[in-house]
């Protein structure tokens, strides 16, 4: 109602706070196909609210990440993303949410996870070896690999979350907690150890004081 009451009154700009926060989540979905679909009908820009980052990334042209009232990072739903700015961003954009893992420099484009090594592509070459750092793994990045290989990590699996087409596998790696998400029968579903690998274009690396970032320039 609030909705159609502004669009006969053609305005310039709509502003959108969390329209759909009380709409159950069928509804919630097709809204958002008509909240979309309206306003390229329409032609009118629309600033839109949310704490729901499926939201965020299915209705924006252009999107802004806020943290405490301060912009983290503007930009492409997709290039959001792919090269968070900060831990918050990389945290707050995607689900199930970015594994966060405790690192240290090891050496150009090398990051140690404990024993395991990992290889990062966007990293600057200026930081010192030793330098404690934070990793960023997307669960739905995550690949099965051979035991022993190059590059692999040992992921203790707890328990495994159906949800149909995809499974969640939640467990420990590195002592922390971590998630991997896998397309349905595509990996053994039981508890137990698996070696996983990460493509070194989706590693990322963030400051541990500030959350910035250390990708390359």
């Amino acid at each position: 109602v609030a909705m159609g009451r502004a669009i006969v009154r053609k305005p310039q700009v709509f502003l959108f706070d969390e329209p759909l926060s009380n709409l159950d989540a069928k509804l919630r979905v097709q809204m958002r196909v008509e909240i979309k679909k309206l306003q390229r009908a329409l032609g009118v820009t629309a600033l839109y609210v949310t704490h729901d980052q499926v939201e965020a990334m299915t209705l924006s042209d252009k999107l802004v990440v806020m943290n405490g009232g301060r912009v983290e990072q503007i930009g492409l739903p997709a290039d959001v993303y792919k090269k968070p700015a900060s831990k918050f961003v990389a945290t707050f954009i995607g689900s199930p949410p970015m594994n966060i893992l405790e690192g240290v420099i090891d050496g150009p484009g090398i990051v140690a996870l404990g024993d395991a090594i990992l290889e990062v592509r966007d990293l600057q070459q200026d930081l010192a070896e030793g330098t404690a750092v934070e990793v960023g793994l997307r669960p739905e990045d995550i690949e099965i690999a051979s035991e022993g290989a190059a590059g692999t990590l040992p992921f203790d699996v707890e328990f495994i979350e159906e949800l149909g087409a995809t499974q969640l596998f939640h467990g420990q790696l590195a002592g922390l907690p971590f998630v991997m998400q896998a397309a349905t029968d595509t990996v053994p579903t039981q508890a137990g150890r698996l070696w996983i690998s990460v493509d070194p274009d989706r590693v990322h690396v963030f400051d541990k004081q500030s959350g910035a970032r250390l990708g390359r320039a």
